[in-house]
């Protein structure tokens, strides 16, 4: 599964995920926020695709129409609200096992920086941490686990191959034009695929 099936299995999954759309050239952004641009391929390397995040809608617009043409049919551009993230990471579902590595705001700390705050991993042995055993509470550890007999029930023949699920988190909040977090906080999951 890549990014793009990820992306129509989160919209089919009893997980809490991102209200993303799928952009055209007509779709009119509201300016009053702020808007996150990503784009995933039908085939081909979809690692390190491009995107914009955070940014107002003259600029999302700008870049999606462009993305849109560079993509040439070969995939979709989505976009939706931009979020705060005040803690993300990878929850890594297998068979028999569930690691989640987690890091202080953005998922790009981890991805792109290597940045871990904590790696949790639970297993028939119990559990094992590595980093700051404070970072997650148990109400968010907790919060994040409740959704992994989901995630194997709908997963289980990739399971079966020996695959894992891995799905991008954060504990979010709603932002206002000037990226001031506003509301109250959400965990909501924004990629799935199989490794």
């Amino acid at each position: 599964m890549n990014k793009l099936m990820g992306f129509y299995e989160l919209n089919n999954m009893n997980l809490p995920s991102i209200p993303w759309r799928e952009y055209s050239k007509d779709v009119v952004l509201d300016d009053k926020l702020l808007w996150t641009i990503r784009s995933a391929v039908y085939q081909g390397n979809d690692l390190n695709l491009p995107r914009l995040v955070g940014i107002t809608s003259f600029e999302a617009k700008v870049f999606a129409d462009s993305l849109l043409d560079r993509l040439g049919g070969n995939g979709i551009v989505i976009y939706y609200p931009f979020f705060i993230a005040k803690k993300s990471g990878n929850l890594n579902v297998f068979s028999d096992a569930v690691v989640i590595e987690a890091v202080k705001d953005d998922l790009w700390n981890l991805v792109t920086h290597a940045k871990v705050d904590v790696t949790i991993q639970i297993n028939e042995d119990g559990e094992f941490q590595k980093g700051n055993a404070e970072f997650l509470t148990e109400d968010e550890k907790n919060n994040l686990l409740i959704y992994v007999g989901e995630i194997r029930k709908l997963f289980r023949d990739d399971l079966f191959e020996g695959k894992s699920i891995l799905l991008e988190w954060s504990f979010a909040q709603n932002s206002s034009i000037d990226k001031m977090p506003i509301g109250k906080e959400y965990l909501v999951f924004y990629e799935a695929r199989t490794v």
